[in-house]
């Protein structure tokens, strides 16, 4: 996973997890189980002997997402709406990606088991199919991020940023576009490095799911898992370590100044945003679990 390129609606989507960032917020998290299963699917092909605990252990972790952490993120975007209606500091936002990363990393971790008791039951052909799934998101990647054209490739960055930010802010009008654009003429984003990462990172993720099938014991694997994840907030490879961090403290800034042009009817806009979708995590909260 990656924060590179975070601004305030990249940080909302983030502590809202698999929930959709639209008005249909409840019906896309009632869904959530099945979507989350063809998810995994399509990235190894889970057989008929493996699908009926899969579905189980996917249901039994939205029941407990349910039960014990929408009440705390409705609460979280409440304490939010008042700062989102005032101007953000670079350290506001950076706290704010603290926050939303201490509740991935809860739900992450309530989620290991079931994923490390998945991983001992894949078969060679799934981990290929796994690595073909690699190869087309990498392809997709370049596309998005690495096309030839220079002027392109920041027209598209240009255009990915302001479309987030217009999720919660409303249209942006043009001086707001010029100035993320030249925002993201400073900033250190290297997409040939990150796709490097991402290579790396795959293939630690295929080594420990072979290692995981051959070897060690299920709370070994649950601990291999961890320590997988926390690699990607703090990379084991020190230049990208040091870039990451670089990276980190410049998407701060980035986020604060992108706040920070939005008018008063923007952030009156933002702020309702907000509010409906707490709205909407308290109505899930209260739902009887499934």
């Amino acid at each position: 996973m990656s924060l590179s390129r975070s601004v305030i609606i990249g940080v909302l989507a983030l502590a809202l997890g698999l929930l959709s960032g639209c008005s249909a917020l409840r019906f896309g998290y009632n869904q959530a189980p099945e979507l989350v299963y063809w998810w995994l699917d399509g990235y190894v092909d889970v057989d008929e002997t493996q699908s009926p605990r899969v579905r189980e252990q996917i249901r039994d972790w939205f029941r407990w997402h349910r039960q014990t952490q929408l009440a705390d993120y409705a609460q979280w975007l409440a304490r939010l709406q008042p700062q989102m209606a005032d101007r953000l500091t670079p350290a506001q936002v950076c706290r704010l990606q603290d926050e939303v990363t201490t509740r991935m990393t809860a739900a992450f971790d309530q989620a290991v088991p079931a994923m490390a008791e998945f991983a001992r039951t894949l078969s060679d052909e799934q981990i290929g199919h796994l690595q073909r799934k690699h190869a087309k998101t990498n392809a997709e990647y370049r596309s998005n991020f690495l096309q030839d054209d220079y002027d392109e490739r920041r027209s598209a960055s240009v255009k990915r940023i302001a479309e987030r930010a217009e999720t919660l802010y409303g249209p942006l009008n043009e001086a707001q576009r010029e100035r993320i654009g030249q925002l993201l003429d400073a900033s250190p984003f290297d997409p040939q490095a990150w796709l490097a990462e991402r290579k790396l990172r795959q293939e630690d993720v295929v080594q420990l799911l072979r290692r995981i099938r051959s070897e060690g014991t299920p709370a070994q694997a649950q601990a291999a898992m961890r320590r997988l994840y926390a690699h990607a907030f703090r990379s084991p490879r020190e230049p990208y370590r040091l870039y990451q961090e670089r990276l980190a403290l410049y998407n701060c800034e980035f986020a604060a100044e992108v706040h920070n042009l939005a008018t008063p009817e923007q952030r009156r806009r933002a702020v309702a945003k907000l509010k409906s979708w707490e709205d909407d995590l308290r109505a899930l909260a209260a739902e009887p679990t499934r």
